[in-house]
C-alpha cells in the first residue's frame, strides 16, 4: 500500500528535479548571453550564416550558453527547421529570450543581427537592474543587525534609567 504511494511521488519529485537549473547555472547563462549575441552579431554582419555564427559563439563563449548552441547549431546545420529548433531551447528559462527572439526572426524573416544587438542590450540592462537591486537589498539587510545591537543598549541605557528616576519619585515622596 505504501509503495501505491510512494512511487508517484518519487517520480514526481524526480521529474521536478531534473527541470530545476542550478543558480549557478542561470547566473552564468546571464552573464554570457549578451556576448553570444554580440559574437552572433558580428559573424552575421561578416556574411556569416546563423548555424555558423552560432555555432562561432557556442565555441567562444562555451559552459551552459555554448552547450545549448552548439546543439542548435547542429541542429541547424543537418538541415532542421530554424522555428522548432530555437523554440526547444524556450524550455530552459534563462535561454528563453533568445529563443524567442530567434524564433520570431525565423517565422518573420527579420534580420536577425538587428534582433540579437537588442537581445543583448535587453539582457545587459536586465543584469544591471539586477545588480542594482541586489546592491540597494544589502542596505536593507544590513538595519536589521545595527537594530538588534543598538535596541537594547538604548533600552537599557535610555529608557530604564528614566522609568526608574520617575518610579522612585512616585514610590518615595
Amino acid at each position: 500500500m505504501t509503495g501505491i504511494l510512494v512511487t508517484p511521488a518519487t517520480a514526481l519529485f524526480l521529474h521536478k528535479r531534473e527541470l530545476r537549473q542550478p543558480p549557478v547555472d542561470r547566473r552564468r547563462i546571464a552573464a554570457d548571453l549578451p556576448f553570444a549575441a554580440d559574437l552572433m552579431t558580428a559573424c552575421l554582419h561578416a556574411g556569416k550564416p546563423v548555424s555558423a555564427a552560432t555555432e562561432i559563439a557556442a565555441n567562444a563563449v562555451g559552459g551552459p550558453v555554448g552547450e545549448r548552441l552548439a546543439w542548435v547549431s547542429t541542429q541547424l546545420r543537418l538541415g532542421a527547421d530554424p522555428d522548432p529548433t530555437w523554440a526547444s531551447l524556450a524550455k530552459d528559462p534563462a535561454m528563453g529570450q533568445l529563443s524567442r527572439a530567434m524564433s520570431r526572426a525565423a517565422q518573420s524573416g527579420a534580420p536577425v543581427a538587428e534582433v540579437l544587438t537588442r537581445l543583448a542590450d535587453d539582457a545587459r540592462e536586465a543584469s544591471r537592474a539586477a545588480s542594482v537591486a541586489a546592491a540597494r537589498s544589502v542596505g536593507v539587510k544590513a538595519v536589521a543587525p545595527l537594530g538588534l545591537c543598538f535596541l537594547p543598549a538604548f533600552v537599557l541605557l535610555g529608557i530604564i534609567p528614566v522609568v526608574a528616576g520617575l518610579a522612585s519619585a512616585i514610590v518615595i515622596p
